[in-house]
């Protein structure tokens, strides 16, 4: 339907007022919110995704295309809630302990939320109990912890022993990702996944949650 083109294309423009309007105009038509979401907002966010991944747009251009993303959605959180539509699942995210970078967290929330998943954000400095009980409190099927310095990166080790000595290691699944990591470290820390983009990560992180749903 050409509204749902229109309100993807201005998303990927990062027209916030032209999302909101187009969004208000879709729901007055009686559309069906899951659809306008599916369609129209996460069509738009997929293809910023996929465009950030290949180097196409650049940091600033997916934060305007989320920030119109928010406001969107915004508008049909209350319908979708009656409507009983769920998120494709959550994910706990966090910058590990003794880390206080943020900025590359940030991006994966925003592209995790593009994919339909709801993100519970620890923020920074996250201990390994504080991933756990997040993971316990909230039924999630993924938990993905971020480090840029080196000297914190065996944080994700133990994280992954302690959800190992909590009984928890075999419903998890475990991402790492950021500046130091590479894919033969989250080997040999028993992690599951490792993403070396925001992009990625999400990729991953939904096929991750599909696969065990």
């Amino acid at each position: 339907m050409a509204i749902y083109q229109e309100i993807s294309e201005a998303l990927q423009k990062g027209k916030k007022n032209d999302v909101v309007a187009l969004v208000t105009k879709a729901l007055e038509d009686k559309l069906s919110p899951e659809d306008i979401l599916g369609n129209g907002l996460l069509a738009g966010m997929e293809i910023v995704g996929e465009r950030f991944k290949n180097n196409e747009v650049y940091v600033p251009e997916v934060l305007i295309a989320a920030r119109a993303m928010n406001a969107g959605a915004e508008l049909l959180k209350q319908r979708l809630l009656e409507d009983g539509v769920q998120p494709l699942g959550k994910v706990i995210l966090g910058t590990v302990k003794g880390d206080l970078h943020d900025i590359g967290k940030n991006l994966v929330k925003l592209m995790l939320e593009g994919k339909g998943l709801e993100v519970i954000d620890l923020g920074v400095d996250v201990t390994k109990e504080m991933f756990y009980e997040a993971y316990v409190k909230e039924g999630a099927k993924l938990v993905a912890c971020s480090a840029l310095l080196t000297t914190t990166m065996g944080e994700m080790k133990t994280v992954v022993d302690y959800f190992t000595e909590m009984g928890a290691r075999d419903n998890v699944t475990i991402m790492i990702g950021g500046a130091p990591i590479t894919d033969s470290y989250r080997e040999s820390i028993g992690a599951d996944l490792y993403a070396s983009d925001a992009a990625t990560a999400a990729d991953l992180a939904k096929a991750a949650i599909m696969s065990n749903s």
